[in-house]
């Protein structure tokens, strides 16, 4: 973020004690507390009922959340001198959530379910009439994905080490694709757009780590931007996911972390079926394919082989926690 930024605080009203460089945005301290500025790239639109969402959830009781700031004019986005887009949230000092005690990674769980039972919104939804995202449509739209890169990859001549790699473990992970979507379809109607939108709760759309600052005696919930319509299951295991690759898919662990959600919000038959599809879905070895495929494909960092190295080696250890924890 440049310099000229900071031009952009003379769209508020707010008096400025001093700024400080954050990670890709500003912060500034005031007398109010601490606000922060960041690009915005979305639409305006959406932008308008990520204001009414925070508000709302803020209503039902959960106040450990950020909150949005419209400028003098009543916008919410202010531009810099090269007409770059910004906004400006309510900030709050804390650190990020510590993966490695398993104590905060509970608080962390049981505020995840507060916050879900806050974005319980169903006249929002219908208010704005927000669109729903299919877990079934969603994996159907990868596995199309993963049907058209496997194409390429065998139809390629001349094949780097990464490529030769990738090709000899697809059909392992393609297979695990597929069977998931097609086990899925059998749940027809539990998991479709419509039974969302009924439902009316939100997602917080990125639930990991960097997003959960513990701040004096709390957690605090930040950067909403990627807020959708769909099952709560999609931030719990998002949470969960990060936490059991780096600690060896513990089932000891991953049901501590389930049983802390549970004390805020009960798990329906429904939630644990989703919840054990989307961990039977193999999301990462779609994530390196993706990342391969749109990012250049003559140059293949080393760290994409890592990636897929990890995987193959966790497979065992995360089929385990499958069995034992979820099934």
């Amino acid at each position: 973020m440049n310099d000229r930024a900071v031009s952009v605080f003379e769209n508020y009203e707010i008096e400025i004690l001093r700024t400080l460089k954050g990670r890709g945005a500003l912060l500034c301290e005031t007398q109010e507390g601490w606000f922060i500025l960041k690009e915005y790239t979305g639409p305006l639109a959406r932008l308008e009922i990520q204001e009414k969402l925070l508000a709302a959830v803020k209503d039902n009781g959960f106040s450990q959340l950020e909150q949005l700031i419209r400028n003098k004019e009543g916008g919410l986005i202010s531009y810099d001198q090269d007409r770059v887009p910004y906004i400006l949230k309510t900030y709050y000092e804390g650190r990020e959530c510590n993966l490695k005690d398993v104590r905060e990674c509970q608080s962390a769980a049981r505020t995840l379910g507060r916050l879900h039972n806050a974005m319980h919104l169903p006249e929002l939804v219908q208010e704005y009439d927000v669109p729903a995202l299919c877990m079934e449509n969603e994996y159907v739209k990868h596995n199309r994905e993963l049907k058209k890169v496997r194409r390429y990859l065998r139809e390629k001549g001349q094949k780097t080490e990464f490529e030769i790699y990738l090709l000899h473990h697809y059909d392992f992970f393609y297979e695990k694709a597929l069977s998931a979507v097609e086990e899925l379809q059998g749940y027809a109607n539990a998991f479709d757009e419509a039974a969302i939108k009924k439902n009316g709760n939100f997602c917080h759309g990125d639930f990991q780590h960097h997003n959960i600052l513990y701040t004096p005696d709390c957690f605090t919930v930040i950067n909403f931007e990627k807020y959708l319509l769909d099952n709560p299951i999609r931030d719990l295991y998002l949470f969960l996911r990060k936490l059991l690759e780096k600690n060896a898919w513990s089932v000891s662990l991953g049901l501590n972390i389930l049983t802390a959600y549970e004390t805020q919000r009960t798990l329906s038959e429904a939630d644990r079926i989703q919840l054990y599809y989307r961990f039977a879905y193999p999301e990462k070895f779609w994530k390196i394919v993706n990342f391969y495929y749109n990012n250049g494909k003559a140059w293949i960092p080393g760290r994409n082989r890592e990636k897929l190295e990890n995987l193959l080696r966790q497979e065992t250890e995360k089929k385990a926690f499958l069995d034992n924890a979820l099934k």
